[in-house]
């Protein structure tokens, strides 16, 4: 999304407990996420699906040429619906299947591309890809390419454990719904009380730049203190005192190829 964010993401695998990160490839510094992962390809990362975008104010479209993917684009301002304003579920009603698609490998290809190695498939907003000929199709892609996908809504789970491919355990844990009131004790806590199994936390770091404050101002303290959690100490202790492991989606793409 912004160089702010790369750097955080980074520093928060490299000095903290963040084992796995995710690229958006139409976002405005994608460009530079990718040169990152290219100077370290030992960080394993993901493909984030991405057909709408975060803030009015800030601009991003498609890989493929809008003329090619109508259905996918504002036609007010001629890049992707925004989700702040609530414009997801137009999107879902007016998105055809095959620019999806189009779309979709435009991203995908120009990660491969780009000679980089991508773990697996997951969603920006729109869990599980919003909706259900989406999620086929995400998981058809999936395979296609050797992935695999993050899933985590109820339906999707059922769907992929009926196809034996192994997900979250757990309800995932997205850090925009934790309080900014003492985070850090609320993370520390969430950590000793991890139930068994597979869990995945979807955490957002960044660094609250000028720049990006006055990008996403009613966002950046969340990616802020994110940061400063996974990169303290106290993460790291906690994860090794209550014996977590943690992991990244290489084992997971091994069992979704078949292997």
């Amino acid at each position: 999304m912004h160089d702010a964010v790369n750097a955080a993401v980074v520093e928060s695998i490299e000095t903290g407990i963040a084992n796995s990160c995710s690229l958006m490839v139409p976002g405005p510094a994608a460009a530079d996420a990718m040169r990152l992962l290219r100077a370290r390809p030992d960080i394993p990362f993901g493909i984030h699906l991405s057909l709408i975008r975060d803030m009015p104010a800030y601009h991003w479209g498609p890989c493929s040429a809008t003329s090619d993917v109508p259905t996918l684009i504002d036609p007010d301002t001629g890049e992707f619906y925004v989700d702040s304003l609530g414009q997801g579920p137009t999107l879902l009603a007016r998105a055809r299947l095959t620019e999806v698609e189009r779309e979709l490998r435009a991203q995908i290809n120009t990660v491969f591309d780009a000679g980089l190695a991508p773990t697996h498939l997951d969603w920006h907003c729109l869990a599980d890809g919003g909706r259900a000929d989406i999620f086929e199709l995400t998981m058809a892609l999936a395979a296609e390419y050797g992935l695999a996908a993050r899933v985590s809504l109820d339906d999707g789970i059922r769907k992929a454990r009926e196809r034996r491919k192994p997900v979250i355990d757990n309800p995932i844990v997205d850090s925009f719904s934790i309080s900014l009131h003492d985070k850090a004790e609320i993370f520390a806590r969430m950590l000793r009380d991890l139930p068994p199994g597979l869990n995945e936390w979807a955490v957002h770091p960044g660094h609250g730049t000028d720049r990006w404050q006055a990008i996403e101002p009613a966002g950046w303290e969340v990616r802020q203190t994110d940061y400063d959690f996974l990169t303290a100490p106290r993460a790291r202790e906690t994860v090794d005192q209550e014996r977590i492991t943690v992991i990244d989606y290489r084992p997971l793409q091994k069992a979704w190829s078949g292997g």
